[in-house]
């Protein structure tokens, strides 16, 4: 067998579906429904991974699920964390393409995220049920070409995730997303998300993500209210 075969035989793919809706808040911001491909092989890539947006012609919270509309596809890798300065660093890029039809669903700019996460676990409260972690995230997101009637996108993102695991089966997350929106001279905003997970047999998982506008209304990537629920399945 080849390098390449048996490299292949050890990845590990992921498929979801995932349903949102949401209060239409900022451009790519809206009711949709995405399929997403990951793929978790061994080596220094620990992760790719494909989005296929489909946004509701109707971009109310309600939407109108039985007609979408192809999305901004988007391309994410993850390189296998490295120690910097004894913490175990995540470093991940994402290209956002501006595929959507109607172009008023996307944003109409390519795209190009850099991002780096690292993750903290918090043994003096856990215990043998319950794991409880801290990850702080940081993306710079920029376009880089499209459509120039379009607003150009420059803005840097913090997520700031509390998570806890208990039995290995269930999992809830508290997460911040502060943004600066470097377009609008540095306005800042920030929305909440509440996502609870469960492992169910045969590889499945269930995900339910409660989301809302903290402060900022109006800045990149930030939303009104957000419902999504995502089904997916490793093998």
């Amino acid at each position: 067998m080849s390098a390449a075969s048996a490299q292949g035989a050890d990845t590990q793919w992921r498929f979801e579906v995932k349903r949102q809706n949401t209060d239409r808040d900022t451009p790519g911001e809206s009711t949709k429904t995405t399929l997403r491909l990951e793929a978790l092989p061994e080596g220094p890539v620990a992760l790719w991974r494909l989005d296929l947006p489909f946004p509701d012609a109707k971009d109310t919270f309600e939407g109108s699920p039985f007609d979408p509309r192809p999305g901004d596809i988007k391309l994410r890798a993850r390189l296998r964390p490295a120690d910097v300065s004894g913490a175990p660093v995540s470093f991940f890029s994402e290209l956002t393409f501006p595929t959507a039809d109607p172009d008023t669903l996307g944003q109409g700019k390519y795209q190009v995220m850099l991002g780096a996460e690292t993750l903290h676990p918090l043994p003096s409260i856990s215990n043998d049920d319950h794991k409880l972690s801290f990850s702080p995230q940081v993306q710079q997101v920029v376009s880089i070409a499209g459509d120039s009637e379009r607003k150009d996108i420059n803005y840097t993102k913090f997520e700031l995730a509390l998570r806890d695991v208990w039995r290995k089966l269930y999992s809830l997350k508290l997460t911040a997303k502060p943004v600066v929106d470097w377009v609008q001279n540095g306005k800042t905003g920030a929305v909440a998300e509440l996502e609870g997970a469960v492992s169910l047999q045969h590889n499945w998982n269930l995900k339910l993500m409660l989301g809302g506008l903290l402060w900022g209304e109006g800045t990149a990537s930030t939303y009104g209210t957000r419902l999504e629920v995502t089904v997916g399945k490793t093998f």
